[in-house]
């Protein structure tokens, strides 16, 4: 049988009875009895993308295995899999824990996405070693010299948009072609400032939003709690910020226009207007061309990323009309295909 990620799962199971293999590890495990005082165990699995639950009723082969199975576990699933109104169904179902080896490849994630993170932090690093500003260039590469690990683990939220691991990386990878691509368009913007500020909009998530080095499960953090990503970004700045005053470089820079506080003030504005509206957490509304750049640059990505999330995960009411995800604002309509490019002759 294959081995199919969560998210390929659940796709490949609404289309009909499926037959595979899924590695993942226990984020729940719960013991319930049935109205009919039929004892078993309800599972919760995830994988670096997506998540689902089985139930092992006593008389299945892997409710023995759940008797003794604890959070954190990791295991393979092997089962015939249909989807329902109630979710991913598998009547008997069997389970083993994973091999070391086996455990580490699930932590890196699918090939696909894998790939994809790898190159998105590729695309991150040359975008930083393109900025022309040297001191916005070295507090992007101190920020990823020393933040790397930690960045690559985070997600960008929660639940709505990037929720899983290595999620921020991709969300900003994203973000920084489009905000590039924006200063092109309009050469008034402060390209490497906006850069930077994409960089680090949702640096505080690294500890909001944290998934731990050996897990799926994203657990709350007391600082994310009391202070939120986006003080705890600003905070994160300043601190860097004051590392590279005690550089050599910096009295170099002392002459440079426009001078360095003016900098620092703008960049910190950008983390602290990147949401919109004071409503929506910003301590601050945006006030400079830089700002409502980015703060649109962001939407723009997390809206996307949710209208893909529910074209994979949303019940069909229609040919090509989907039931509304939240945050969204509507039913989702499958959009309208590219037209092919005529062949050359």
């Amino acid at each position: 049988m294959q081995i199919l990620p969560v998210a390929q799962l659940k796709r490949a199971a609404t289309e009909g009875r499926i037959e595979a293999l899924v590695h993942a590890q226990i984020e729940a495990l719960t013991r319930k009895d049935a109205s009919n005082g039929k004892p078993y165990f309800e599972v919760t699995l995830a994988d670096s993308e997506a998540k689902f639950s089985l139930k092992a009723w006593n008389d299945s082969p892997a409710f023995s295995f759940c008797e003794r199975a604890s959070v954190g576990v990791f295991v393979e699933i092997a089962g015939d899999f249909s989807s329902s109104k109630f979710g991913i169904e598998s009547n008997r179902w069997t389970v083993r824990e994973l091999k070391a080896n086996e455990r580490e490849t699930l932590l890196a994630g699918s090939p696909a996405l894998r790939e994809k993170q790898t190159d998105d932090y590729a695309f991150i690093e040359q975008s930083v070693a393109a900025l022309n500003d040297p001191r916005l260039a070295t507090l992007c590469r101190a920020f990823l010299a020393e933040f790397g690990d930690r960045f690559r683990r985070a997600a960008a939220a929660r639940n709505n948009h990037h929720a899983r691991r290595g999620g921020l990386v991709e969300h900003v990878a994203q973000m920084m072609r489009s905000a590039i691509a924006i200063a092109g368009v309009y050469p008034q913007l402060n390209r490497d400032l906006l850069v930077a500020g994409v960089l680090f909009h949702d640096c505080g998530k690294m500890w909001e939003n944290q998934l731990p080095a050996d897990g799926f499960s994203m657990p709350y953090n007391e600082s994310g709690e009391l202070l939120g990503h986006i003080t705890i970004g600003i905070e994160l700045v300043n601190n860097l910020w004051r590392k590279m005053t005690t550089s050599d470089e910096w009295k170099t820079w002392l002459p440079l226009d426009p001078a360095s506080e003016d900098v620092r003030l703008h960049l910190l504005h950008l983390i602290a207007s990147h949401h919109g509206e004071l409503q929506f957490g910003s301590p601050m509304v945006p006030k400079t061309p830089e700002a409502i750049a980015l703060h649109y640059v962001d939407n723009l990505d997390a809206k996307l990323e949710m209208f893909a999330n529910a074209y994979a995960n949303a019940k069909a009411l229609a040919p090509r009309i989907q039931e509304k995800m939240w945050p969204l604002p509507g039913n989702e309509v499958h959009p309208l295909g590219h037209f092919p490019a005529p062949v050359s002759p």
